[in-house]
């Protein structure tokens, strides 16, 4: 229930009132732990970093000016890969921030990296593959740089990005059915 209260947090208030930034600036957003976002372990359960980042994702679209063109145009973000490497555990009630940015992209997938921070802590890494579809085609990424207005030079992938490409090309080859 509070992912629902915190995604119309967001969609009615935080995404009016945002910052603006460019296409490869870094959007920040902050949570709380709250208790329920917390596992029997006492810290934040794995699964709610997916649907934090989800949001965070939305706002880094609001405050690149890019969420209400692409709504319009019936562009739907679709994650195809994630990787977590998980650092710090978040403890209940404990503030944090999730930083996102595009880190790049290549000739079908945008790269985006998300970290989740409080103060000098770093708790969580994320590395999001994705798309996005229209009328359950893919968008070509230059018509995304396009209607995003970015015309400057394509930055150069972290290597760990490409050497999570390999792994995910990898991983698809050897378990395609013969």
């Amino acid at each position: 229930m509070n992912l629902y209260f915190r995604l119309f947090w967001l969609m009615f208030w935080r995404v009016r009132h945002c910052r603006r930034i460019d296409f490869l600036g870094t959007s920040t957003i902050s949570y709380r732990a709250l208790p329920l976002d917390c596992d029997i372990n006492l810290h934040l359960t794995n699964s709610r970093y997916p649907a934090l980042m989800d949001l965070a994702r939305t706002y880094m679209l609001a405050e690149m000016g890019l969420l209400k063109r692409f709504l319009k145009l019936k562009w739907l973000p679709i994650v195809n890969a994630a990787e977590f490497t998980y650092i710090r555990d978040i403890k209940p009630l404990c503030k944090f921030d999730i930083q996102s940015r595009v880190v790049g992209w290549d000739e079908k997938y945008f790269y985006v990296e998300q970290r989740f921070v409080s103060g000098d802590t770093l708790h969580c890494i994320v590395h999001v593959r994705g798309v996005f579809v229209n009328n359950r085609k893919q968008v070509p990424i230059p018509e995304m740089l396009k209607e995003a207005g970015f015309d400057g030079p394509e930055p150069c992938l972290p290597p760990e990005i490409e050497k999570w490409k390999a792994f995910l090309t990898l991983k698809k080859e050897r378990n395609l059915p013969a």
